[in-house]
């Protein structure tokens, strides 16, 4: 995991995945890359380890249905937090917050918001893909 958080922090990425010798980094902001993944090569993630800038809720629940093994996130939320130790998931940090703030860091993250109710990673789920048809639709608007 130490490997994937100094990539992490040198390359500048937004999420550093490894499963196996397979080594993979995103640069997308929020869910857009767990997601991608756990809809189009959810094997990828199986075991993997993963290594992340920001995991709130959402992120959580993806790599949960994933089946990620082991997180490292720089910043998570306590409810992300707890769901993945509910569910036996080894996660670290290195600072924790009561939830995650949007990208003006003046309110609470839409998809945070969205999400902080829900009990278990298949209702996040159904969050996340009602936001992102939500964000499609006001893009095409």
């Amino acid at each position: 995991m130490n490997e994937l958080v100094e990539m992490l922090r040198t390359g500048n990425y937004s999420c550093v995945i490894r499963n196996g010798s397979d080594v993979r980094t995103f640069t997308r902001r929020g869910v857009a890359d767990l997601y991608g993944l756990l809809k189009e090569e959810a094997t990828f993630l199986k075991g993997a380890m993963l290594a992340d800038k920001v995991i709130g809720k959402a992120a959580a629940a993806l790599a949960l249905l994933g089946g990620v093994k082991e997180l490292y996130a720089e910043v998570i939320s306590l409810s992300a937090l707890m769901l993945l130790r509910e569910a036996g998931v080894e996660a670290r940090f290195r600072t924790i917050v009561p939830y995650i703030r949007n990208r003006n860091g003046d309110d609470w993250c839409p998809l945070e918001r969205a999400c902080y109710k829900e009990k278990d990673a298949h209702a996040v789920l159904s969050e996340i893909e009602s936001f992102l048809l939500a964000v499609s639709a006001r893009r095409t608007a």
